[in-house]
């Protein structure tokens, strides 16, 4: 028996027990959540256990903002097989109106369950589109949609599942322990759901102040740097037979690291940094030295997700074949500049800097800037072929195409916001 089919059985026999024992799970449950700093990864976790402990076939969480609700995250095991496909409609808009039933759930603050939305009956007020149905040859059937409310009161959004389903797969109601479990841990979750949304805000806002130093740290470039990533590892370590939860909590720390890849450069001078044309030796080489102000800004903490940070700053202009950058220094917080030394090679290379090196230089060849144009897609995926074995890993290269569907998808969704920065003059890439 394989392992889904044995964590159904368990759920199916904790749901014959008391609601003592389901509460008992919601909190064993809750300590990993509450543990998780990344708000995409959280609201992953967060839709898996709701969805595992109902059997739903799919789900989002929708997440308020200035008078609307924005879906932050969606699974669906029939429609999204394709899973570039859960990037299609993260962002999109429901009014908080009786007009939908994750609206209705948001307005009123009070949980919605159907058995088939099809049939809501004459008095209720909640409105349901059939559209996407049409659209996608789809049919929703029973829906549970939870408000998330923090201790405070405040609906900061709804989780909506659809299709529960029995242990022969057929489409059933959702029970009374199903909304038992979803409100309980809906609630406890929207404690965790604004920590982690404090988190990013932060870090958002230093990754803002390197904007303000480097055009080419743009929030765009930042969003996708931390998509790729996760989902290269993720294809990269499943390929290796690596458990999911270790993923999941990896996945974690990770995204934010990726984020942060560039932080050092907050330590070069804007003469270096904005230079019209060419570097030459001497400025290269302090250009350089941004991997190693990046590993010192979050070295010598007890944090992980510092820790990973640090490593990733340190590693993601390292090559394969040992010639990348800083390389082996002696004394990485004696240096002013990076002398030309011995560079790490292959698998002296931790792997978060081996996914980010061709995540940032897949992002950078194929991304239009104010200061040069894009290169075409089939040259930037020659580049990359080219370079593994060289510059690249040849296993994170494969990863990389394996899953390069998705990547297009998290290209398409986190694109350039209009920069309210003065264009710098045109640059060539160091």
């Amino acid at each position: 028996m394989d392992a889904d089919k044995k964590q159904r059985r368990k759920i199916r026999a904790l749901k014959k027990k008391s609601d003592k024992h389901i509460l008992e799970y919601i909190l064993k449950i809750s300590e990993d959540v509450h543990n998780i700093t990344d708000i995409d990864i959280l609201l992953d976790k967060l839709l898996y256990e709701v969805r595992k402990f109902t059997n739903a076939e799919g789900g989002t969480i929708f997440l308020a903002d200035e008078g609307s609700l924005k879906i932050r995250y969606t699974q669906n095991d029939t429609l999204f097989k394709d899973a570039s496909m859960k990037y299609k409609y993260l962002g999109q808009e429901i009014p908080v109106s009786n007009d939908s039933i994750a609206g209705c759930a948001a307005k009123t603050g009070k949980l919605s369950v159907f058995k088939d939305v099809y049939h809501r009956g004459k008095s209720c007020k909640c409105g349901f589109n059939r559209q996407f149905d049409l659209s996608a040859n789809y049919r929703t059937k029973s829906v549970l949609a939870v408000p998330l409310k923090t201790v405070r009161n405040k609906v900061i959004g709804v989780i909506q599942l659809v299709n529960a389903k029995d242990e022969k797969d057929a489409i059933i109601s959702f029970s009374g322990k199903d909304q038992l479990f979803v409100s309980y841990f809906g609630n406890d979750a929207a404690v965790a759901i604004e920590k982690a949304t404090a988190t990013r805000e932060m870090i958002m806002r230093m990754l803002r102040m390197v904007e303000f130093r480097d055009p080419k740290e743009t929030g765009g470039h930042v969003n996708r740097m931390g998509a790729y990533a996760v989902e290269i590892y993720d294809r990269w370590a499943v390929k290796r037979g690596f458990p999911q939860e270790l993923i999941r909590r990896f996945k974690d720390k990770y995204r934010i690291a990726a984020m942060l890849h560039d932080a050092g450069k907050v330590g070069v001078s804007d003469k270096i940094l904005k230079k019209p044309g060419k570097l030459d030796d001497d400025e290269y080489k302090i250009m350089k030295m941004h991997t190693v102000l990046g590993y010192r800004l979050f070295a010598n903490t007890n944090s992980e997700i510092d820790a990973m940070a640090a490593e990733v700053a340190l590693h993601h202009h390292e090559r394969w074949d040992g010639n990348g950058y800083p390389g082996k220094q002696d004394d990485l917080f004696g240096i002013s500049v990076v002398e030309p030394c011995r560079g790490k090679e292959e698998i002296e290379i931790p792997v978060t800097g081996r996914i980010v090196a061709v995540a940032d230089v897949y992002d950078a060849l194929i991304s239009k800037r104010i200061y040069k144009d894009s290169w075409p897609e089939e040259k930037v995926l020659e580049f990359i072929k080219e370079n593994a074995g060289k510059h690249f890993d040849p296993e994170v290269v494969e990863a990389f195409f394996d899953i390069y569907d998705v990547i297009k998808a998290i290209r398409e969704k986190f694109v350039e916001e209009p920069s309210t920065m003065e264009a710098p003059p045109k640059q060539a890439e160091n």
